[in-house]
């Protein structure tokens, strides 16, 4: 008997499926792949939030991307809402707006920053309103500048205003969502969270906490019926770049910033994010991202490490302003609408043109 002939009838080098029924695997694989499909789909059910008559609340509601959450879940019919801010008036405003809407309002100016006054909040919603369903984290600041301005104090305050309140709201709701078995907290991140981005070193390293907190404590409270959604949108055209704080060359450094939160095929409408996030919270989806470059930024950065580094440090170098030297002025914090009031820098008045421009056009829709 020859090689070949013995090494058949041992069935050595014989096809691997040899002998196996194609039609049965494919049709296996099928039917497995069709239940997991059905398990996912009850899963993401048992995460739905019913919004009509549902009670919610939303932190940094005053303006921008938070007020157009609020008025959304009023529109989807949330008929009891508690909303913060650090300053009272624009939440007055809002108040007032989702009282004719026929909404429960509960409204409290909060530093969420501190822990006493996240829990006071919390508890003073649920006192008044009854056990909340929703709970949606949104307040944070940004300082835009250069690293060579930047001292360890800007990183704390960072820290403080962007990363802790989004956590001593959310420890606050907890114990009563574990109690129930039933609640959802959205917590509003940003692309600066999954990917560094350049002159927003502060700004990102608490939205890197944030997001990191967020993916940790959905692991662990699913068990409990508690659910999380990581939202991570990119630039919005919110209005809210005018509140950011500037270090450097401040007229380039907030037109940069300015010009880039307004772009048109880069930044979306707050009021069409704010459909996405509450339709997101409805569904009981786990993340959602919008905007290309939130969506296509964190892909890059993970399949080509190497290149996303040399393409976000030739922006930088190309694009962004360059550290001044060291002075004074160059190390002052001023306000995007101090800067756009008092600047004669061409730069900051487009951005300022532009910007009026938008709202008039929002306010004729």
């Amino acid at each position: 008997m020859c090689g070949a002939e013995a090494r058949a009838k041992a069935g050595i080098g014989a096809a691997p499926f040899a002998g196996v029924n194609t039609a049965k695997i494919l049709g296996a694989t099928a039917l497995t792949l069709a239940a997991m499909k059905l398990g996912l789909a009850a899963l993401r059910r048992g995460r739905s939030v019913r919004l009509r008559g549902a009670t919610a609340v939303v932190c940094g509601a005053s303006r921008g991307l938070g007020r157009a959450v609020t008025l959304e879940l009023a529109r989807r019919g949330v008929k009891k809402i508690a909303i913060c801010a650090r300053t009272g008036s624009d939440l007055q405003e809002l108040a007032r707006e989702l009282r004719g809407m026929g909404v429960t309002v509960v409204a409290e100016a909060r530093d969420l920053a501190r822990t006493i006054e996240a829990e006071q909040f919390l508890e003073s919603a649920a006192s008044q309103l009854g056990p909340i369903d929703v709970l949606v984290t949104n307040a944070a600041t940004i300082l835009i500048a250069p690293v060579a301005t930047l001292i360890a104090d800007d990183f704390d305050e960072a820290h403080e205003t962007t990363f802790k309140t989004a956590l001593n709201p959310i420890l606050a709701a907890l114990p009563a969502f574990r109690a129930r078995g039933k609640g959802t907290i959205a917590v509003v991140t940003s692309i600066g969270g999954r990917v560094g981005v350049p002159h927003l070193a502060p700004y990102s390293a608490a939205k890197f906490a944030t997001m990191g907190f967020a993916e940790s404590l959905r692991a662990e409270v699913a068990s409990d019926g508690v659910h999380v959604l990581t939202v991570v949108p990119g630039l919005m055209r919110t209005g809210s770049h005018v509140h950011a704080e500037v270090k450097g060359n401040h007229d380039l450094e907030y037109g940069w910033f300015g010009a880039s939160a307004m772009a048109p095929l880069l930044s979306i409408d707050a009021d069409r994010a704010a459909r996405y996030i509450v339709r997101a919270i409805a569904r009981g989806e786990t993340e959602i991202a919008f905007t290309p470059e939130a969506r296509v930024a964190p892909v890059l950065r993970a399949i080509a490490p190497a290149l996303w580094a040399d393409l976000l440090g030739l922006t930088a170098r190309l694009l962004l302003p360059r550290p001044p030297v060291a002075s004074l002025a160059a190390s002052r914090r001023r306000e995007g609408t101090e800067i756009e009031r008092t600047s004669q820098s061409p730069v900051v008045h487009a951005v300022r043109e532009y910007g009026q421009s938008l709202k008039l056009r929002h306010a004729q829709v």
